[in-house]
């Protein structure tokens, strides 16, 4: 069966799979489990992979080999929609399909795919996140039972995500505990010189959902960072002066917009010179024209 990648930027998601499944040794430290790979979760984490369509990456067939090698305790499969993936009936039975190969050619320890149905969240009008009313979708219950039931203090549960966040927002504002059993590893947005940028593929499907999951859930790496200090400053975890980390939202956020504005306006003048020299071309070819 052919397959057709979404982005390059799957390949994070198939580095997470790779890095779980290639860690074997690790050591008990104080009672607290030390990763076996370069991840701060490892292949001894309960994983629930949430996808939308089946064919637009391979994250399913690395998390059903993986699951049948005993690398992996691939704990839940929960299905949505997003982007090109808009129809849960066709995208449930791709991946019943694959379930039903993987079991065929005796694989074992394969969950059944969970269809879950939710539009995008919707910011409120006061901006509370917390204000924001749920969809208590299938999948985001379930989110919340296999985390309470799995997770440890020291070993909580992934969820590895190829789609848009929504279950996962969800989930959180079902439970608002949840970021305490809760890992998100997502396959969303670009890396560029200043860290990453949230768009393309998957960041643009629910940018509230976005912004909730961003805000309410913890980067792992924090949790690396703590092992090695009892200090809990605004900047413990990174390198920035103290101000900058506690105030960075408000600093950066406004020079993020004001680029934005900036980068706009850049092309459409751009773009409106070469048009004069070259009536014929639209906008987005003069844009890449040699003469620029």
């Amino acid at each position: 069966m052919t397959r057709f990648p979404r982005s390059i930027a799957a390949a994070p998601v198939l580095a997470c799979w790779a890095c779980a499944a290639i860690g074997c040794g690790g050591t008990l430290d104080a009672g607290v489990d030390v990763p076996h790979g370069l991840l701060p979760v490892d292949e001894r984490h309960p994983v629930i992979l949430n996808n939308d369509g089946p064919n637009d990456n391979w994250q399913g067939e690395y998390a059903l080999l993986l699951a049948s090698a005993q690398r992996l305790e691939l704990a839940a499969i929960v299905i949505n929609t997003g982007g090109s993936w808009s129809n849960l009936d066709a995208n449930m039975a791709g991946w019943n399909n694959l379930v039903a190969a993987a079991r065929a050619s005796g694989m074992h320890d394969v969950p059944d795919p969970l269809a879950s149905a939710g539009p995008s969240l919707t910011r409120p009008e006061n901006g509370d996140i917390d204000a924001t009313t749920p969809n208590g979708s299938s999948g985001a219950r379930l989110i919340v039972e296999v985390s309470r039931r799995l997770a440890k203090p020291y070993r909580p549960v992934v969820v590895a995500t190829g789609g848009r966040l929504t279950d996962v927002a969800d989930a959180y504002l079902l439970d608002h505990t949840l970021p305490d059993r809760v890992v998100i590893v997502s396959s969303l947005g670009t890396i560029n010189g200043n860290g990453a940028r949230m768009g393309i593929p998957n960041g643009e499907m629910d940018a509230w959902a976005d912004t909730i999951v961003v805000n309410r859930f913890r980067c792992p790496l924090t949790a690396v960072a703590a092992r090695y200090t009892s200090d809990r400053s605004a900047n413990f975890d990174i390198y920035l002066p103290l101000w900058i980390a506690r105030y960075n939202k408000e600093i950066f956020g406004p020079l993020f917009a004001v680029s934005l504005v900036i980068t706009k306006s850049r092309f459409w003048i751009t773009a409106a010179v070469s048009r004069k020299a070259s009536p014929e071309l639209p906008a987005e070819e003069a844009f890449r024209s040699p003469r620029l």
